[in-house]
């Protein structure tokens, strides 16, 4: 889209049905101009290969919370917040080792014991779950798949 239509075209049209013109009093309200950066999935449904984990983080913690990502988020740490008592956690991109099973994107018994600790409901986010259900809930934790379980409306 032409970067001028945009600011300077469509921006004064609504600014003028915020504000009013002529005889025609105003909605009120009020708007904010943004870029989009590149989008999160690729044609197939699949994380697009250029997101890295800050990306993929901010829109992990939206879709379970509806909020902002904390600006206290650790970048090298899959705890992504805490939200009304339940943590948030996103396993991608390596962020506990490589890319392997062992590597920290899949769900195992070892990730799940190195997670750091939250006393509550847990919601973990990555590519695989290798815990049954038993273990699942002794962990409190609600396992959710990337890319499937990841809201985009």
């Amino acid at each position: 889209m032409d970067e001028n239509i945009c600011r300077n075209v469509t921006a004064q049209r609504i600014r003028k049905a915020i504000d009013g013109y002529g005889d025609t009093p105003g909605l009120g309200g009020g708007f904010r101009y943004c870029k989009l950066g590149a989008g999160l999935f690729d044609e197939m449904g699949n994380i697009a290969s250029e997101v890295r984990f800050a990306d993929l983080a901010a829109h992990v913690y939206f879709t379970e919370t509806g909020g902002p990502l904390p600006k206290k988020a650790a970048a090298k740490s899959p705890l992504l917040g805490v939200y009304q008592g339940r943590a948030v956690y996103l396993l991608y991109n390596g962020i506990l080792g490589d890319r392997s099973v062992d590597g920290g994107n899949v769900l195992t018994h070892e990730i799940a014991s190195e997670l750091p600790p939250h006393d509550g409901p847990r919601v973990v986010y990555g590519e695989a779950c290798r815990l049954g259900k038993k273990s699942l809930e002794r962990y409190n934790i609600a396992f959710r798949q990337i890319p499937y379980e990841l809201k985009v409306d």
